[in-house]
C-alpha cells in the first residue's frame, strides 16, 4: 500500500507564495500519478494539478495555471506544489492523492490548510 503525507500549508497574504510537499511511502512503485486537489468551505473538492510518477507529465487547472508549479523528486519519493501570486480564492484544504492508474486517485493524504488573506 501507499501512504501520503502533506506538509507546508499556512497563512499568507494575497500575492504571496507557499510551497506544499507530499511525501510518499510504501509501495510507491505502484503509483501512476500524484495529484493535488483542494476543497474550500461549502464547495466540492476540485482538481488543482497532477504529475505522472515516472514521466513527469504535468496538468493544471485553468484557475492555477501560470501561478502554481508541480514537481517531483523521485529519489525522495516526494511531490511538491509551488504556489505563487496567491489569491483569497485559493484558500482551501489541499490534499495530495495518489493514483495507481490513469482512471482514479486511490490514496489520499490528510490534507493541509492554506489560507490567503486579502
Amino acid at each position: 500500500q501507499v501512504q501520503l503525507v502533506e506538509s507546508g500549508g499556512g497563512l499568507v497574504q494575497a500575492g504571496g507564495s507557499l510551497g506544499l510537499s507530499c511525501a510518499a511511502s510504501g509501495r510507491t512503485v505502484d503509483i501512476y500519478a500524484v495529484g493535488w486537489f483542494r476543497q474550500a468551505p461549502g464547495k466540492e473538492r476540485e482538481f488543482v494539478s497532477s504529475i505522472s510518477w515516472r514521466g513527469g507529465i504535468t496538468r493544471y487547472a485553468a484557475s492555477v495555471k501560470g501561478r502554481f508549479t508541480i514537481s517531483r523528486d523521485s529519489a525522495k519519493k516526494a511531490v511538491y506544489l509551488g504556489m505563487n501570486s496567491l489569491k483569497p480564492e485559493d484558500t482551501a484544504v489541499y490534499y495530495c492523492a495518489g493514483g495507481m492508474s490513469a482512471d482514479s486517485y486511490d490514496v489520499w493524504g490528510q490534507g493541509t490548510q492554506v489560507t490567503v488573506s486579502s
